[in-house]
């Protein structure tokens, strides 16, 4: 039937359907098994995976998701339909199931999912009702994105780099009992590291949270070159995710439908005959429909379907992956593909009916994410006033009571930390909410119950926590600064997605701790403060805002503040050591909300201005002002809290986010704290983080003391001296600069 199919220019056809190129005159079986779509108003999915309409029908589904994927890569001659094309059937299962809340791991399949929210009519929300409208906006601004975002309407996750769909799924299913969260995971994506051993600790973790469903689209290829599970058997695959714990295991081998002969281990099932793809898609649906309901049912299920990338489109294997320039919709083989695919009129509106009410209507309208998670109110939080100037406090163990306090009115808060609570000082943590382990140990504070969720990984910390963030609930990831780095592209996609979200979703919050200065006798391995030169870029980005407490009082104050925002990315940096409180609660709100304080302001000759970033490095910085002040100069000790308030309005990419802060340091506020005859900035990480003083200042004479490199040193203060930062340097310099 592929090969005979009689195309037609149609003298009519429904309206989304302007800008396909070519139709089909009629569908094979039709009348019988297209007469009225399976899904309706009062029908949101199949229940029978085995009946043959169903099977008939997702087929069609199938068939137009990749017809579009075609039409509009082959539009802009760009983007990547080969991966998609080979999950069609599975992804086409899922929608006729009526599990839509659908996410992936591979970014690359945009295309598809673009073309499934077309047919929903999601896409109507931002202008696109029909495929002409999809192949004009198609990787263009304010249009579809090449990979997903936050900001296609109807899609619940972004996808960029790979390895991180599988804690969108999680997170999902974590706040939302009951409902399905399939996640497509490509076999080109699988050896990313963390995909598995997330889901396994996710499982040990949460053994009843079985609600999402893994599905592997195992083609044989990845993006350039075969896929390193490519020589695999089926034997091996399956042992593999039994391995990893999941009980049921469905597998559906497209060769095993095979009535061409073709050779390999892979085949292309858009090649059988018409009856055979019906039979294959059906096996498909039936496999979906089990694993889903097993999953449902408290029982950790993947699906797994194999068949040949590029299946269905313009090429088969790597080379189905991208389209360049030579690929236009005129290019006998994009064109052939289209053939190959086309639907009749009747099959375009069939599909169109049944993807509108699978779920209970268009994605925009129904998936989780389209909505506010309704979340306790937290009240007044309870924080601890520590009185300046007498003894020392240790902030992050006042933050941990803070947290604690969270947890305790936020039942579905979780703290992620992958090493450990206790070794940042936060052991309060732990004895308030308990590590989840499915191990009772009181001397641990662990228990098949606890809210803090501790893997060995920070990609598994970071992804859960961003995760539950974006999909609306409270959470907080913990680390140490040294290791931040493991973690941070999943939680950058999410600050990025967070900023481009039609509704409010909390902040995603983070406190990074056991910083290079406090980590001496480990060596360099643990002294790379260098990360918070990632986070003074993102400032750029509009809604990205790290703080720096100045002490006990400051913590406490920075995170009620974090907590009563949305759509950014908070991150806290904070010392474990006990460390003098230099400011009270309310001169710490107000620092938070300007961007800065003043702790010390002496008279004298001249006056030099410390502008310092961080809790710890202040101790070299006051004992060189005191230094100077007893020779009779001026010195003003500036704490710098939230730098991003420093910059200029024309600095950030503010008002192009959602939930826009826009508030910024008045020229004469900046100049009262930060003019005088010399300006020192001084930060125990890079000088990015004090960039936008350094671009404010008016003073002519100026200098930066910052990290440079780490050492195995007994104290601080010996990596305080390697760094060219200790107090008798920053004096000389304050005193060369005035020329005194």
């Amino acid at each position: 039937m592929n090969a005979e199919k009689k195309l037609i220019e149609p003298q009519t056809t429904p309206a989304f359907c302007q800008g396909i190129q070519y139709f089909a005159e009629s569908m094979p079986d039709f009348e019988q098994m297209g007469d009225a779509p399976c899904l309706s108003d009062k029908v949101h999915g199949v229940t029978d995976g085995g009946d043959a309409r169903a099977a008939y029908q997702t087929l069609l589904v199938a068939d137009a998701l990749r017809y579009l994927t075609l039409q509009v890569t082959g539009a802009k001659s760009s983007g990547h339909p080969g991966g998609f094309a080979s999950s069609a059937e599975a992804y086409a299962s899922m929608v006729m199931l009526g599990h839509t809340n659908i996410v992936t791991e591979v970014g690359h399949h945009a295309p598809g999912f673009y073309s499934a929210m077309f047919l929903d009519t999601s896409l109507e929300e931002m202008g696109i009702a029909t495929v002409q409208q999809m192949r004009d906006r198609f990787r263009e601004s304010h249009g579809l994105l090449g990979h997903l975002s936050g900001a296609i309407p109807g899609l619940l996750a972004p996808a960029g780099p790979l390895g991180q769909g599988q804690h969108f799924a999680m997170a999902g299913a974590l706040l939302h009992p009951g409902k399905l969260f399939p996640v497509t995971i490509g076999d080109g994506g699988l050896g990313e590291p963390y995909i598995m051993s997330a889901m396994v600790h996710f499982n040990t973790a949460y053994p009843k949270v079985t609600n999402f469903l893994p599905i592997l689209v195992w083609n044989g290829y990845s993006q350039e070159h075969h896929s390193m599970v490519s020589t695999w058997d089926n034997a091996r695959m399956t042992a593999y995710w039994k391995a990893h714990g999941f009980k049921h295991v469905y597998l559906v081998d497209a060769r095993e439908f095979d009535d061409q002969n073709q050779d390999g281990a892979y085949v292309d099932s858009s090649l059988f005959s018409w009856q055979q793809r019906v039979t294959f898609t059906g096996a498909v649906l039936k496999a979906s429909h089990a694993a889903a309901q097993n999953a449902l049912n408290g029982e950790l299920s993947v699906l797994i379907l194999k068949q040949l990338k590029g299946t269905g489109v313009h090429a088969t294997g790597s080379k189905s992956h991208n389209l360049y320039a030579h690929h236009t919709l005129e290019s006998e083989d994009v064109k052939a593909g289209l053939q190959r695919r086309a639907l009749s009129t009747a099959a375009w509106q069939l599909v169109r009916e049944n993807f509108r009410h699978a779920g209970g209507g268009p994605a925009v309208k129904t998936v989780v994410t389209e909505f506010e998670l309704e979340l306790p109110d937290l009240g007044e939080l309870p924080l601890t006033e520590f009185e300046p100037g007498k003894e020392n406090k240790v902030p992050t163990t006042a933050f941990g009571e803070v947290v604690a306090a969270v947890g305790k009115r936020d039942p579905r808060f979780i703290v992620t930390n992958a090493d450990g609570n206790e070794a940042s000082a936060m052991a309060n943590i732990n004895k308030a909410l308990t590590i989840r382990h499915p191990t009772v140990d009181e001397l641990y504070f662990q228990g098949p119950h606890g809210q803090v969720y501790e893997p060995l990984s920070e990609d598994a910390c970071a992804g859960l926590a961003a995760a539950v963030s974006l999909f609306g609930g409270r959470s907080l990831w913990c680390s140490y600064e040294s290791f931040v780095i493991n973690g941070l592209p999943i939680w950058q996609t999410v600050i990025q997605a967070m900023a481009e979200l039609r509704r409010k979703t909390p902040s995603t919050v983070t406190l990074f701790t056991a910083g290079a200065l406090e980590q001496g006798r480990n060596g360099w391995t643990h002294q790379r403060p260098e990360v918070e030169a990632y986070f003074a870029a993102m400032m750029r980005n509009g809604n990205v805002f790290p703080l720096f407490p100045t002490d006990a009082n400051s913590i406490q104050a920075a995170y009620d503040w974090a907590l009563k925002t949305h759509n950014k990315g908070i991150v806290i940096t904070a010392s474990k050591t006990p460390l003098p409180v230099r400011t009270t609660l309310a001169q710490s709100r107000t620092a938070i909300e300007e961007g800065a304080l003043t702790l010390l302001d002496k008279d004298g000759k001249g006056k030099v201005v410390f502008a310092v970033t961080g809790d710890m490095v202040l101790l070299p910085v006051f004992e060189a002002a005191e230094a100077l002040t007893r020779q009779g100069v001026g010195v003003r000790i500036v704490s710098v809290v939230n730098p991003r308030r420093l910059y200029r309005p024309t600095d950030v990419s503010w008002n192009t986010v959602a939930q826009p802060d826009g508030k910024f340091m008045s020229d004469a506020h900046f100049d009262a704290l930060f003019h005088g005859d010399a300006l020192i900035a001084v930060t125990g990480g890079p000088s990015a983080m004090l960039e936008p003083v350094l671009l404010r200042t008016r003073a002519a004479r100026r200098e930066t003391f910052c990290w440079q490199r780490g050492e195995t040193t007994a104290s601080a203060g010996q990596l305080f001296d390697l760094n060219g930062m200790n107090a008798r340097t920053l004096e000389q310099r304050a005193l060369a600069l005035l020329e005194v």
